[in-house]
């Protein structure tokens, strides 16, 4: 993509952002809001509402919200067939449409299996968005500005989840079929702004060498495989803060629902800056270095969380962990980049099993943690415990590493 002269106060060295970039950039801000934004953090609040209007029973409200998880690690592995048929922009288009299409639908609760098709199908295209859009865009990028724009794109999950605790409530006012339709019409308008910001071409292929012929080195496959295990055993660190933080604080420490919900919304304005604070940060210290000093502080943040109720306490933690949930996607993206430098269909695939694993984990730490809390007496230090020492394998795991190539 084209790049416009600096500016006066653009810092020297750093290679400005075009018009094509910005351009694409927001195509993907867009993107990660519609697909996993608002088609996964908005079905959290919309969970009562669904089971006191009797749409469906609780049991099956909650097996509805677990479809979109099953449908994201179904496109986490489709994504890069899809593309490879269709082509990036094509492929970004239509799961933008059927993640639109999919809010419309969920308006007309004409069956579980109905709601339940189009719950997968939103999970479906968030997975496959996941794959696509950050290695879609960010090889049109300056190195220098990967990091912040990887932040830009993934700014649609924060945004997300701080919909989820202020947005969705006032829409919910006007009742379940105008939530759903309001959404819709929101994703169309954004699926319309995107429209044209994709890159025509897909990623340059990186031109062929010796060592690029071989594939990988060893270390860059081991650096590569131990990724894989740090960002899946990084989504049991985080899932006991989604699932339990309102409620620790709302029934575990008796301090009431509307405490609960302040604390939830807390967590999702800290989300919104978390991808581009991370990603700052990164372009700063190196994506590994600012990766294990993620990994670090949220297990720190969530052991907090375990030990001790003191409202300041919870509160520092709620930010922190609000910020690295989004905020670890794209430095472990630009980990991988740093891997695998300049070759594009590698990242890609590479990225690919990444999230795969991620989303396979998510859902097997929501289930696993929900059988845990339930048979532990509602154990809510436990459930927080297992997060922190989760996180605290996956900065081991780093260690195993020390050098890519």
């Amino acid at each position: 993509m084209s790049t416009s002269s600096a500016s006066p106060a653009q810092a020297p060295g750093v290679e400005p952002l075009g018009r094509a970039a910005w351009f694409a950039t927001i195509s993907g801000l867009c993107a990660s809001l519609v697909s996993i934004g608002f088609a996964r953090f908005a079905y959290t609040p919309l969970i009562p509402p669904l089971i006191e209007a009797h749409w469906f029973s609780a049991s099956d409200t909650v097996s509805l919200g677990a479809a979109n998880y099953a449908g994201y690690f179904i496109g986490a592995l489709v994504g890069r067939p899809m593309a490879a048929a269709l082509s990036n922009r094509w492929s970004l288009r239509l799961l933008m449409l059927i993640a639109s299409a999919a809010f419309f639908a969920c308006a007309y609760p004409l069956s579980v299996s109905w709601f339940f098709v189009w719950r997968f199908l939103s999970g479906v295209s968030g997975g496959a968005i996941m794959v696509l859009v950050a290695t879609t865009i960010l090889p049109h990028i300056p190195i220098a500005r990967r990091g912040f724009v990887s932040g830009m794109i993934f700014l649609g999950l924060g945004l997300g989840v701080a919909a989820s605790g202020t947005i969705i409530p006032g829409l919910l006012q006007f009742g379940l079929w105008e939530t759903w339709i309001g959404l819709g019409v929101f994703s169309l308008v954004l699926t319309a702004v995107s429209w044209f910001g994709w890159p025509v071409h897909n990623p340059p292929p990186h031109p062929i060498t010796a060592s690029a012929a071989l594939g990988e080195t060893k270390a860059q496959k081991t650096a590569l495989r131990v990724l894989y295990a740090q960002y899946s055993v990084n989504a049991f660190g985080l899932v006991p803060v989604m699932i339990l933080l309102a409620d620790y604080v709302a029934r575990g420490l008796g301090r009431g629902a509307h405490v609960g919900a302040f604390y939830w919304i807390l967590y999702g304005v800290a989300a919104i800056g978390g991808p581009l604070l991370a990603g700052r940060v990164a372009d700063v210290i190196g994506f590994r270095q600012a990766y294990r000093i993620a990994l670090l502080i949220q297990a720190v943040a969530t052991a907090a969380l375990a030990v001790t109720g003191n409202p300041i306490v919870i509160g520092l933690s709620t930010v922190v962990l609000g910020l690295l949930t989004p905020g670890i996607v794209p430095v472990a993206l630009g980990r991988i980049n740093e891997i695998l430098p300049r070759r594009y269909d590698a990242q890609r695939a590479a990225w690919s099993w990444a999230t795969s694993g991620f989303a396979l984990c998510q859902a097997l730490a929501g289930y696993g943690y929900a059988f845990l809390f339930s048979h532990s007496g509602e154990n809510y230090a436990l459930i927080f415990m297992c997060g922190a020492g989760a996180l605290i394998v996956a900065l081991l795991l780093d260690f195993l590493v020390r050098k890519e190539s």
